[in-house]
């Protein structure tokens, strides 16, 4: 019998999130989690806002996060809201 685990897979849009729950096999990579849930590969992955590698293997209870590109940079922004634009 496999043992399974219980995961959440979650993903940030400007407007909106979505937040998966799965129970996956013992041994789930986050990469396979993503997958499992749908949807498409994605550059980076964290657990609980830190950075992991697509084989990084989930413990019960992980939150698998799929992050999306920058849009613009971090120093460029607070510049922006400095300046008042």
């Amino acid at each position: 019998m496999v043992e399974c685990i219980a995961i959440e897979v979650a993903r940030a849009f400007p407007d909106r999130q979505e937040v998966l729950a799965l129970t996956v096999p013992r041994g789930t990579t986050a990469a396979e989690a993503v997958a499992l849930a749908g949807w498409s590969p994605a550059a980076a992955l964290g657990v609980f806002s830190r950075r992991v590698q697509g084989d990084h293997v989930l413990a019960d209870g992980d939150r698998v996060e799929v992050y999306r590109p920058l849009t613009l940079d971090p120093k460029e922004a607070r510049r922006r809201r400095a300046s008042g634009r």
